[in-house]
């Protein structure tokens, strides 16, 4: 059941021409993975590749962050993965507040069918978002990242798990570095929670 109301939103969003976004996207990214994962990973938008295949983390970033998800005993399989906008912003600018707004409908029926125990915010912009939903205050992601917080998010009690996005440790070795280790820290949480 869980993955027909999914697969419901992924033929909305395809189909979506509520904000501009539509007019320069080859693909609507909805998501994909696990229809009843207990951890899900939200990004910002999608890129380049993303845009061309349709689907969420498939260029360097995404290798990356199955190197992450491997080395920490998951896998693709194991996780949802998705992002606030489903649509590229053209030249991979960062989504506008209309763009975002747009999109919240689709990422909060997709949280409330899969229901995850842990959501990863991958980056600052999907922790901002996060945060501000689930009503947290936001001291920017250096601050937040590797910390785990309880919140309600759309109605649906999950740990928030922010911490930098894959693409930002392409560019630096301090970032990789650092997301590493949270994801390091992110398994220890798992480990300790009872799925």
């Amino acid at each position: 059941m869980s993955g027909e109301n999914l697969d419901h939103v992924a033929t909305e969003v395809s189909v979506c021409t509520l904000c501009p976004l539509w007019k320069s996207r080859k693909n609507a990214v909805t998501g994909e993975g696990n229809p009843k994962a207990k951890i899900m990973l939200i990004g910002e938008a999608p890129g380049f590749s993303e845009d061309v295949q349709g689907r969420p983390f498939v260029g360097a970033a995404g290798k990356f962050l199955e190197t992450l998800l491997s080395e920490n005993d998951l896998s693709k399989g194991d996780v949802f993965i998705c992002n606030i906008v489903k649509c590229r912003p053209p030249g991979n600018r960062g989504p506008k507040p209309l763009e975002v707004e747009t999109c919240t409908p689709y990422l909060e029926r997709q949280i409330q069918i899969i229901r995850p125990e842990f959501v990863v915010t991958l980056g600052s912009c999907s922790t901002a978002y996060v945060f501000a939903r689930a009503g947290l205050p936001f001291a920017g992601i250096t601050a937040v990242h590797g910390k785990a917080r309880q919140a309600v998010l759309h109605d649906v009690e999950i740990t928030i798990f922010p911490t930098f996005h894959p693409a930002a440790a392409l560019y630096s070795a301090k970032y990789k570095e650092q997301i590493t280790v949270d994801f390091k820290v992110l398994k220890k949480k798992l480990e300790g929670a009872r799925f």
